[in-house]
C-alpha cells in the first residue's frame, strides 16, 4: 500500500500552509477594495504558480509544487473534495420557495438570462472553431455545448453575497435576481452533467440514457429525497449533538450523492449540488446551521481550490486577448439591474472550466480566458447594479 514518505508529508503540509496563508492574505486585500474573496484567492494562486513564482524562482516552484509525486496526488485529492463541497454549499443557497414565489417573472428573466448567452456561447465556437484553436481533439458539438453552458450559468454564491453587500437581498429586484440565478444553476448543471457524461465514463452509453439518468436523479432529489430529508432532520436535531450531528450528516450525504453521480457517469459535483438543494430547502435546516457549514467550507476548502487554479497553468503564456475578449462579450447578457446581477459568473465558471480542462474538453488558453471572464464579471457586477439602480 503506497503512502506518503516523511519528506512528502512535510511537503504537503507546507503546500497547504502556503496556499491557505497567502490565499487569506490576498482575500483580505480584495475585500479592502470591496471585491469578492475569490478574486484575491485566485491571484494568490497565480503568485504561487508558474506565472509568477515559476518564472521568478523556478527551482523553488518545482520543489514546492512538483508535477508528480505522492504529495501532488494528495493535494489534488484535497482540491477535488473542495470542488464537491463548493457545489454542495451552492446548492444550499437554492431556495425553491423563492423560485415559486417569483413565479413567471423569475422564469422569464432566467430564460432570457440563460438562452441568449447559451446561444451565443454555442453558435460562435460552432461556426468559428479555428478561432478558438486546438480544442484538444474533442467533438466540436460537445465543445460548443460546453461553451454555451459556461457562458450561461451563474455564480449563485457570488450573486447572493453581492445582493447582501448592496442590501438588496430582500428587495424585489434582489429576489428576482436570486430566483432567476437558481433556475439557471439547476438547468445549467443538468446540461453540463450530460456533457461530461458523454465525454467521460458515459461515453459508452447513449445520450438519451445519460439525459434520463441526470433528470431522474434531479427529480428524485427534489421530490422524494427532499421530503425524506425534511422528515429526518427534526430527529437529527433532537437526538444528536448540535451542530456536530447535523454537520456530519450533511457531509456524509454530500459525499454519498457525489459518489453516486460519479458512479453513473455524471460528474460528482452534480450529486453534491442536488443534495445541497434538497437539504437547503428543508425548513428544519436553520440559517445558523447553514452559516456554520458555509464558514467551514468557505474558509478552509474554498481557498485551497481557488488558489490551486493559479497552480494549473501559466496565465501569461496561455493568455489570448482576442479569445478572452470574445468570451467576456458573450457573457454579457441584459443591460438592466437584474441582468447585471445575473452577470456575476465567478466561482461556477471556474469550476466548470477546471472540470472541462481535466476532462480534455478545452485547452489551457480557453481555461485562462474563462477564469479571466469569471473575475471580470464578478468584479463588475456589483458596481454595475448600483449604477443601473442609480445608487451612490
Amino acid at each position: 500500500m503506497a503512502k506518503l514518505t516523511h519528506g512528502e508529508l512535510i511537503q504537503l503540509m507546507i503546500q497547504l500552509s502556503a496556499m491557505l496563508a497567502l490565499g487569506r492574505l490576498m482575500a483580505e486585500v480584495a475585500r479592502k477594495f470591496k471585491q469578492p474573496a475569490v478574486v484575491g484567492e485566485i491571484i494568490a494562486g497565480v503568485i504561487l504558480g508558474p506565472t509568477v513564482l515559476g518564472m521568478i524562482a523556478p527551482g523553488w516552484f518545482d520543489v514546492l509544487f512538483p508535477k508528480i509525486g505522492n504529495s501532488t496526488l494528495a493535494l489534488d485529492g484535497f482540491t477535488r473534495v473542495a470542488v464537491v463541497l463548493l457545489l454542495f454549499i451552492a446548492g444550499l443557497e437554492v431556495d425553491l420557495h423563492i423560485v415559486f414565489q417569483q413565479g413567471k417573472q423569475a422564469l422569464s428573466t432566467s430564460f432570457f438570462g440563460l438562452i441568449i448567452p447559451f446561444f451565443l456561447g454555442f453558435i460562435i465556437p460552432f461556426l468559428f472553431p479555428a478561432f478558438f484553436g486546438d480544442t484538444g481533439g474533442t467533438d466540436l458539438l460537445l465543445f460548443s455545448l460546453f461553451m454555451g453552458t459556461a457562458m450561461s450559468i451563474s455564480a449563485l454564491p457570488v450573486i447572493v453575497r453581492i445582493m447582501m453587500d448592496l442590501k438588496l437581498f430582500k428587495t424585489r429586484v434582489g429576489m428576482l435576481v436570486v430566483a432567476s440565478a437558481m433556475v439557471d444553476d439547476l438547468i445549467g448543471w443538468m446540461i453540463f452533467s450530460v456533457i461530461l457524461g458523454l465525454i467521460g465514463k458515459g461515453r459508452d452509453i447513449s445520450i438519451g440514457y445519460t439525459i434520463l439518468l441526470t433528470l431522474s436523479f434531479a427529480v428524485l432529489m427534489l421530490t422524494l429525497g427532499r421530503g425524506l430529508l425534511n422528515r429526518v432532520l427534526p430527529w437529527v436535531n433532537k437526538k444528536m449533538a448540535w451542530p456536530g450531528g447535523l454537520l456530519s450528516l450533511s457531509m456524509a450525504l454530500c459525499f454519498l450523492g457525489a459518489a453516486f453521480t460519479e458512479f453513473i457517469g455524471i460528474h460528482a459535483v452534480f450529486g453534491a449540488f442536488m443534495i445541497g438543494v434538497a437539504l437547503g430547502d428543508s425548513e428544519h435546516l436553520s440559517e445558523k446551521a447553514k452559516e456554520i457549514v458555509h464558514q467551514f467550507i468557505n474558509n478552509i476548502f474554498a481557498p485551497l481550490f481557488f488558489v490551486s487554479i493559479g497552480l494549473k497553468v501559466n496565465f501569461l503564456i496561455n493568455f489570448d486577448p482576442w479569445i478572452t475578449l470574445v468570451i467576456i462579450v458573450i457573457s454579457r447578457n441584459e443591460s438592466l439591474a437584474a441582468g447585471f446581477g445575473m452577470n456575476a459568473r465567478g466561482a461556477m465558471e471556474i469550476i466548470l472550466g477546471l472540470i472541462a480542462l481535466e476532462s480534455g474538453l478545452i485547452n489551457e488558453t480557453i481555461f485562462v480566458s474563462l477564469v479571466i471572464m469569471a473575475l471580470v464579471t464578478s468584479i463588475s457586477s456589483g458596481p454595475l447594479m448600483e449604477w443601473a439602480l442609480g445608487r451612490k
